[in-house]
């Protein structure tokens, strides 16, 4: 039976949860990412649902007295609705060889399942209070990381014809600058092919970056070059 004194409190909950919900995923959506706009007030409006029913669901037991088997909790269901948001935040990750990419879009949507579930249980200020330090966060705080330097580490591989395979001379361009530093050096021989291939583990900071083009400018400049590849790398 519908109750039209709780219909007009929860329709606005819900519209409340898509709200904030779509104003972080709008931010999430601008960056790139699959989870955006919708997914996000999708999510919200969701977990808003669940809140909800785990708060009404007591209603539809009321009457039962003491003495009955049946044992509600409230909590379970938005217990279940965090647990449950784990399996979309890891989709929404990608990880590389040196890099984990998706996991501020992952917090994003944990965090909106949050919002959602206290939106549906009446704590509105502190909704509202958590979205802005969200949006806040994601609007502002990302140039603040250029503040602080982060290690990058790549595979630079070189190959050779016949035996010319200068290796000092590689490691006097790439060393000639103080953001770069050598790790580990592999030799791979190919007889038949008559190629020498280098895969040179390096690591810089996110300064060093910008000289990339300039060490391959370089290093193709050698004699009998044939291969220059560069990629990221495992994090040790």
């Amino acid at each position: 039976m519908l109750d039209f004194n709780t219909i007009a409190p929860d329709t606005g909950k819900l519209l409340l949860a898509a709200v904030v919900g779509g104003a972080i995923g709008f931010e999430r959506e601008a960056h790139g990412q699959a989870a955006g706009f919708r997914t996000y007030i999708i999510v919200g409006v969701g977990s808003c649902l669940m809140m909800l029913l785990s708060l009404h669901i007591e209603e539809l037991y009321r009457q039962l007295s003491d003495q009955s088997t049946v044992r509600l909790d409230p909590g379970r269901i938005a217990s279940y609705a965090i647990a449950s948001m784990g399996f979309l935040g890891a989709g929404a990750i990608i990880k590389g060889k040196g890099s984990v990419r998706g996991l501020t879009t992952a917090a994003g949507l944990w965090v909106v399942t949050g919002i959602g579930l206290s939106i549906g249980a009446g704590q509105i200020a502190a909704s509202l209070i958590t979205t802005t330090i969200i949006l806040l966060v994601l609007y502002f705080a990302h140039p603040l990381r250029a503040l602080s330097h982060r290690r990058i580490y790549t595979v630079l591989t070189i190959q050779f014809l016949e035996m010319a395979a200068p290796l000092e001379k590689i490691k006097e361009i790439v060393l000639g600058y103080p953001s770069f530093s050598i790790q580990l050096i592999n030799f791979e021989q190919d007889t038949p092919a008559k190629t020498i291939t280098f895969r040179i583990r390096l690591f810089c900071d996110d300064v060093g970056e910008k000289y990339w083009p300039e060490i391959v400018k370089r290093l193709a400049e050698l004699e009998q070059v044939t291969v220059i590849k560069w990629e990221e790398s495992d994090v040790p």
